[in-house]
């Protein structure tokens, strides 16, 4: 398996048949930001996607009810395809706030298996290593795409394939000259950190 570097929209897969793709999205955002990159997701949804027939495309994360920026950003993703599954955010004795979605994930995953041909778990979350190995056992593909740096080994041990997402962030990035009804807002996480440092976090601990 290689990357083509002569097209900006499919991975040299083979065939990958009916495609299902679950992103973390607080998970991605952090590891994104740590390598200073706001993510298009149409580009990354077409690029994850290759050659296969998308069956479906969820986005995992938490909200705050009061945050119109991000209550905006999830409208946008509803209406380009992606299916949206939001849990309110919790807030926990030290003041921070987190919405914990790695259940719905490995559930849907796990759901949905038999369904899809390929699975693509956009995370760098250690947790999901026995959800990916259940998936597998069921006779599906499973990769893994998040940033290296930001990934848990382990996850990328047990997926069949890793994108590292670094590798093609050209192909990923958001294009800050668009403008328009085709603008592609940027992610607004709920609950963000409060210090600095935290936001240099690995995705792994930001679980």
């Amino acid at each position: 398996m290689h990357f083509d570097t002569t097209t900006s929209s499919s991975w040299q897969f083979g065939h990958r048949g009916r495609v299902a793709v679950f992103i973390d999205g607080n998970n991605l955002f952090h590891a994104a930001r740590s390598h200073n990159i706001d993510i298009d997701y149409n580009k990354l949804l077409r690029v994850l996607l290759g050659d296969g027939r998308l069956l479906r495309a969820f986005f995992y994360t938490g909200v705050d009810a009061g945050a119109e920026r991000q209550q905006g950003f999830l409208l946008w993703m509803r209406r380009n395809g992606f299916r949206v599954v939001q849990k309110e955010l919790k807030t926990f004795h030290d003041g921070s706030r987190k919405a914990n979605l790695d259940v719905e994930i490995a559930v849907d995953m796990l759901s949905l298996a038999g369904r899809y041909d390929t699975a693509v778990l956009v995370s760098g979350d250690e947790d999901f290593v026995y959800a990916i190995n259940a998936v597998a056992y069921k006779g599906c593909r499973v990769e893994v795409a998040g940033f290296r740096s930001n990934t848990a080994p382990r996850l990328i041990d047990v997926g069949d394939f890793f994108i590292d997402l670094g590798d093609i962030a050209h192909l990923i990035r958001k294009d800050n000259g668009q403008t328009g009804e085709y603008d592609v807002p940027s992610f607004v996480p709920g609950g963000e950190p409060t210090h600095p440092s935290d936001e240099m976090r690995t995705a792994g601990e930001d679980r």
